[in-house]
């Protein structure tokens, strides 16, 4: 399964970073932090849909996306075209990421800032925070519910907020059981990483009526956005179509497309 693989690769390389910088220190620089900015506040929904701007250069399914060599530059920009908040991709080895990206985008922008990652470890966690991460991704299929709810119970510990993702009717349960507040439906499959852009709106109304709706994966055009909006999406959490194209136009047309007051969806 090649979501067990990167889950494993991103536990082994976190474990490498883990002997040069151990779990006390990082510990200790994370509760130093600031606090974590309000990820609930930033999402929230409105007329309109939400975008989460993600800075990726590559993946597993498409190879390599962009170089960025400027992280910090990128969610300028995103910030500038209207994002609400910022992912970063840290996973090194398929995605060439670093907490490194992270830290750099933390302190260029004003808005909340997600950790996207296999996190599947306590220590994840701890040095997402210690980097600036005021948001944690945990994916449903990844952990068993143990661990699940241990990781959760330990982002909201740290002040920061959960982005808990499902791609099924029985982790989108799992997922609330947890209380999420922040309940993603991710398009792909990342065992199989076929994309089903319907799914979100099959498991809409299995997510509780208090939780922010999040569509992520399958957007490359404004018709998708307007597609996930009319399916119920409070935010949508968008990559590829942005950095392979001008950030900025492109989250506006986006951005225009998720307008509840669009008249149809562009083709």
């Amino acid at each position: 399964m090649l979501l067990a693989d990167l889950t494993a690769g991103a536990v082994e390389d976190a474990e490498s970073r883990r002997r040069s910088r151990p779990l006390d220190e990082v510990e200790r620089i994370a509760l130093a932090q600031p606090p974590a900015r309000d990820a609930i506040a930033a999402l929230a929904p409105t007329a309109g849909v939400r975008i989460i701007a993600e800075v990726k250069r590559a993946s597993p399914s498409r190879g390599d996306l962009a170089a960025i060599p400027d992280p910090a530059l990128q969610a300028r920009l995103y910030e500038e075209g209207g994002a609400s908040v910022i992912s970063v991709l840290t996973e090194q080895r398929r995605f060439k990421g670093s907490l490194d990206d992270l830290a750099a985008v933390r302190s260029a922008v004003s808005l909340p800032v997600l950790r996207k990652d296999f996190v599947a470890t306590p220590y994840q966690v701890l040095e997402a925070r210690a980097a600036g991460a005021d948001l944690v991704l945990l994916i449903v299929a990844a952990l068993e519910q143990p661990l699940l709810a241990e990781l959760y119970g330990l982002v909201r510990q740290l002040g920061m907020t959960p982005l808990v993702e499902a791609h099924s009717a029985d982790e989108v349960a799992r997922a609330a059981s947890l209380g999420a507040e922040l309940i993603g439906v991710n398009a792909r499959d990342l065992s199989t990483f076929e994309l089903d852009r319907d799914l979100f709106g099959r498991l809409v109304d299995d997510i509780p009526s208090g939780a922010i709706k999040v569509a992520e994966s399958a957007v490359l055009r404004p018709a998708d956005v307007a597609h996930y909006r009319a399916a119920g999406a409070d935010a949508v959490l968008i990559g590829e179509a942005l950095v392979t194209g001008d950030p900025v136009a492109t989250l506006a047309s986006f951005l225009e497309a998720g307008q509840d007051d669009a008249s149809q969806e562009e083709t």
